[in-house]
């Protein structure tokens, strides 16, 4: 599986998981969406994200919980 709206950079957030391009983190989107908040809600108080970037986030953490090989899906990170 290749994620091409994720990136890592250890210089960015500590080398948490974001959306390419931005400093918004995979573990934020999936707590405002577990507190409740919508995907309408991300788009609105977070502009320069797509509805594609925020499903591909969910992607990404559901690869990382569904005990796959966690180095292959590092390794389909786009940087």
């Amino acid at each position: 599986m290749k994620f091409e709206r994720i990136s890592i950079n250890p210089e960015i957030m500590l080398g948490k998981p974001c959306i390419k391009g931005t400093r918004i983190t995979v573990e934020l989107i999936l707590e405002k969406l577990g507190g409740g908040g919508s995907i309408e809600y991300l788009l609105d108080a977070y502009p320069n994200i797509t509805k594609e970037d925020i499903l591909e986030a969910i992607n990404y953490a559901n690869a990382i919980l569904k005990n796959e090989d966690i180095e292959e899906v590092l390794i389909n990170v786009t940087r």
